[in-house]
Parts: structure tokens; sequence; C-alpha cells
């Protein structure tokens, strides 16, 4: 990652920040665990990083190290059906999503991201000691088939496995969106060096990320089918205990940030306010409207927030009423707002249309554990003597996220700075929009090699034949490795543009809120799927997608793709345009 003062020497001659006489306190309100005000030069920054990172890497082998084979273990060990197993896992994996949901309003209003990451963590380390003992134990497993005959699961059996399974969902809730606000959190927002390290950290989170995957679905699984599933599930175990270890270590290194109470009640009290007030005209003057005179927010753990002019019905909030005028009484912040609180609310509508067109990234993303794998099982998977599973080629986007992110950091930002004069080379909106561009290349790319194998089938008579055409799998490569460049830059985008814009005091939700376009994103794949499947087999056609690829035209389902991918980008860059960044006093 380099030194500290490296970065900033390159940083100086490049004439984008000047040599400040920073104070010894951090400005941006952060405080240490015993709630003090915390000296620069012995907390946060790249100091405390390494803790973070490393929890995040260990957690997340820990829980790829589960969902990565989990159908398997459904079917071949508690006897699912294919369905049932399949049901379970989507299930699953969606509640993991919707979770952080909790953990976000809980860090925001309550306790504070450490506090949750350390109280989920627990959770989750109970949900994964559960699992373990389940796959260990015999009483808490069926038997092991005879022939063909497969006891079922006992109501006991089932209940012990999926309540350490939910448990993981529910501490991964608490984790996800306060691991990376946490980490931008020991950036001093108001230094402007600190300012651009924030902006590499996300990229380096990103990569531990990728590293905890790479592991996982190489080596703990390889575990899992040949060494047995209690290891298989207890090293996953052991490095959860050692991500909850890595990130108390760091304590005394941390830079913490209050909590300001529940956003969801704050913007309920703006919508109020503004309806009991609809009858009132907005002042021209901004300055009329309400705002405390103190230096700081109302809102605790919050900066002030400058007025903008989007949006003018919802300023009726904080107008003054003569009623209040009289007494002098602005304590009810359900008829009064503070200008802060009202353009909290102003920032998440803004930000709504930008985290839209996340959704439909998410859906391309989701091909790579779907469509990519159906198209790699028609294809010839052996090179030499070894034979390559369809599935295990998702490794690739993995090296290409754990190749790009250092590409984009060390050599990208640096060159793109010089064009820019942007502090990160691209701003979070740049940064997005050239990763959907990306994804439009990579649907066209996946398409390019189905209409070539689609070619080779015809050629060779294996149009109706259910069999693999002589055409290597290592052709997918491309559509993976686009696939992983368009991710460094649009998911770690959008965890700069979630993290930077959103209010202070609402950072976690924000971060929720994007992870959660990976739900919809799944979900309006197997909408888009239903929708093809349904229209493309009336009147008796065969369909797009057919059991038999080599008979069907995935390359029209992949060209579908890649033209909503295009509109998709094309909505973007119309949102981006009017976007208006948060102004923070």
């Amino acid at each position: 990652m380099g030194s500290l003062q490296e970065e900033e020497r390159s940083l100086l001659e490049d004439g984008l920040i000047q040599k400040e006489g920073d104070g010894l306190y951090t400005g941006d309100g952060s405080v240490d665990i015993k709630g003090n005000p915390v000296l620069k030069r012995n907390t946060g920054n790249w100091r405390a990083c390494p803790f973070i990172l490393g929890t995040e890497c260990c957690e997340r082998l820990a829980y790829y190290g589960i969902a990565t084979n989990l159908v398997t273990y459904l079917t071949h060990k508690l006897h699912e059906g294919n369905v049932s197993a399949a049901r379970n896992v989507t299930t699953w994996s969606g509640t993991c999503y919707l979770t952080p949901l909790i953990g976000a309003v809980v860090a925001d209003a309550y306790w504070g991201r450490y506090w949750t990451i350390a109280v989920f963590s627990t959770i989750y380390f109970i949900g994964m000691g559960t699992l373990t003992l389940s796959a260990s134990i015999p009483a808490l497993k069926p038997p092991e088939c005879v022939d063909s005959v497969c006891p079922s699961a006992s109501p006991a059996q089932y209940g012990v496995f999926f309540f350490g399974l939910y448990l993981i969902a529910l501490g991964t809730g608490g984790i996800k969106p306060c691991v990376s606000s946490f980490g931008a959190d020991q950036f001093d927002d108001t230094d402007k060096i600190e300012r651009v390290k924030k902006g590499s950290f996300f990229n380096w989170f990103y990569f531990s990320i990728n590293i905890g995957a790479l592991i996982s679905s190489s080596l703990i699984v390889w575990v899992q089918d040949n060494a047995g599933w209690g290891l298989g599930f207890g090293i996953p175990t052991l490095f959860m205990g050692i991500a909850i270890f890595s990130f108390f270590s760091g304590t005394p290194l941390y830079r913490f940030q209050k909590p300001g109470g529940s956003p969801v009640t704050r913007m309920c009290q703006v919508l109020v306010a503004s309806f009991r007030k609809w009858n009132l005209d907005v002042p021209k003057d901004s300055s009329l409207l309400y705002e405390t005179q103190d230096k700081v927010s109302a809102i605790r753990g919050s900066r002030k927030l400058e007025h903008s002019d989007e949006l003018t019905c919802l300023d009726k909030a904080a107008v003054i009423s003569e009623t209040e005028t009289k007494t002098g009484d602005f304590s009810n912040p359900w008829r009064v707002c503070t200008v802060t609180q009202v353009e909290e609310l102003k920032i998440l509508i803004r930000m709504f249309p930008i985290w839209a067109t996340g959704i439909v990234f998410s859906a391309v993303y989701a091909q790579m554990s779907t469509m990519f794998v159906e198209q790699g099982t028609m294809m010839d998977t052996s090179i030499g003597a070894f034979t390559i599973p369809p599935a295990s080629l998702s490794t690739f986007d993995v090296i290409s996220v754990i190749f790009w992110v250092p590409v984009y950091d060390r050599f990208i930002v640096p060159i793109a700075r010089r064009f820019t004069g942007k502090e990160r080379g691209f701003s979070e909106l740049q940064r997005m929009g050239i990763g959907l561009f990306l994804s439009v290349l990579c649907m066209s790319a996946a398409a390019v090699v189905e209409i070539n194998r689609l070619n080779l089938a015809k050629e060779l008579d294996l149009v109706d034949k259910e069999v693999a055409v002589p055409m290597s799998i290592l052709w997918q490569i491309p559509q993976y490795f686009l696939l992983g460049a368009a991710e460094i830059f649009t998911f770690i985008g959008q965890l700069e543009f979630f993290y930077d814009q959103s209010p202070d005091a609402m950072r976690s939700l924000c971060s929720a809120l994007s992870l959660l376009t990976n739900s919809l994103g799944n979900y309006l794949s197997s909408l888009i799927l239903t929708l093809v499947t349904y229209l493309t087999t009336k009147d008796g056609n065969s369909g797009w997608i057919t059991d038999n690829l080599n008979g069907g035209h995935l390359d029209y389902f992949f060209w579908l793709l890649a033209g909503l991918s295009l509109l998709n980008m094309l909505v973007y860059v119309v949102c981006a345009k009017r976007y208006k960044k948060k102004k923070a006093s």
C-alpha cells in the first residue's frame, strides 16, 4: 500500500494539496473509545486499517467458506432435493443482503459502528460454531445413504443446522454495512491528504474481500469435498475467530464516530413537519429557515449541511411559523426541523436514481454464477489431462479483481490525476460510469463467444445433440476479466459514493442500501429470465434458453443484457450530470 510519506509527496508534486498547519486533533468530530477527541498522529489513518482489512478478509473467507458449497452440503449430507436445496440457499443468501438494513439502523442510531461490529461478529461466530457442530456430531446429522436410500434429516437436525445458518445471516447484517464505513472513518474528512488516502482504502478493502473469496472457493471447497464437512466448516469458523481478534486488536488506534439517533425517525419528522406546514410559503432567503446557531449540528455526530434549492417542498419543515417565533420553542422536531435534518432526506432522494442504476449492473454480475456457468458446461472443459469445472472459471473474476486493484491504485489513479486534476483520479460518479461501460463490453464478449460456439455446433451437426462443443472453455476468460474490471470501478465506486455523499449520521444505512442492489439485481435477473422464457416459448417455439443450449439462442439473451446495460449506462449519465453533491460545513 506504500508509505504515507510517498503518497503525500506525490500529491504535493501534482499540486493537488498544500502542506497545511493542521491541528493536533481531527476536524470531523471523531473521538476515541472513551469519547475524548483523538490525536491525528496517534490514531486512524493507515496505522489502523490493517486490523480492519484483516477482519474483512477473514470474515469474507468465513462467509464464502459456507456459501460457496452450501448447496452441496444440503443435497449430499442433509439429503434434500435439488429444488429444495436451491430454494434454501437463495432464501438464505437473500436474507444475508437484507439483514444489513437492521445492522445499519442499529449502528447509526444507537451503538455506533464499532460496537455493532463487535456484537454482530460474536453472533456470527456462534452461528459458525453451531454449523460446525451440526456437521461434526453424528447425532446432529442424518445417517449416510445406503445404496439409493437416503434417510431424511430429523426436525431437530434441521433446526440446529438452520439455527446456525440464520445466526450467520443475522451476524453478517451487522458487519457488511459497518466495516467499510468504519474503515473510512479512520480518515479525517477535513484533511485533504487523509481524504485521498480514504479513496485508496476502498480499493484495498475490496481487494481483501476477494482474497478471502479466492481462498474459500479453492482451498476450503477442496477440504469440504475431500477431508470432510466438520473440518470444512471448522476452518471458516477459526478464521471468523481470527477476524474478531484482529478487529479488537486495533481498538487503541481506532477513531470513532458518535451515533446520531434513528435516521428513520428523522426522515419521518421531516415529512410530518412539512405536511403540517403545507400552507406556509418557503422564504426566498434560505437563511430565514431554522438552523441551530451553534457551530455543531443538532444531530449528534454530524456536521451541518448547507441548504440546497432542490425539493423545496421539504423546506417547509424548516419554516419558522408565527407560533414558534412568539414562543421561541423549537424543541419539537415533529413540528420544526433544522436545515441539516431536511437536507439529510434531500440527499437520500437525490441519491436514489444513482442507486437504482446499480441494480441493473448487479443483474449482469449475477450471470457469472448462472448463465456463464451454463455456457461453460457446453464447451470443452479439458486442458490436457485436466478437466476444469465450469463453475471454477469464476475464479478468473476474483483473480481479475486482485490484478486490477493494485493496477488501478498505483498506476491508473496517478495518471488520471494528472489529466483530471482530481484527488482520486476520477470522481465517484465517473468511476461508476466507467464500470457500467465495461459491463456492456462484458456481456458483448459473452454474446460473441456464444455466437462462435453455436456456429461450431451447426458445422459439426450438434444442434440437436446435448453435448459439449469442441471449443475451449478458456474463451470465456475475457468476459470474466472484463467483469472483474467492471467490479473494481462500479462496486468500489459505490462504496466511495455512498460513504462520501451520505449524511454523516446515515453512513451505515447508505452502505446497507448499496448492498441491497446486489439482492435486487439477483431478483431482476430472475425476472428477466422468466420473461424471456415465457415470451420466446410462445406458439410452441423452443425459446432462447433451452435444456440443450446447442439448439437455443443464449447469445440473444446476452445481447439483451448488453442492450439493457447500455440503456442503464445512458440513464446513469443523465442522472450523474444532474446530481448535486452535498455541501457540509
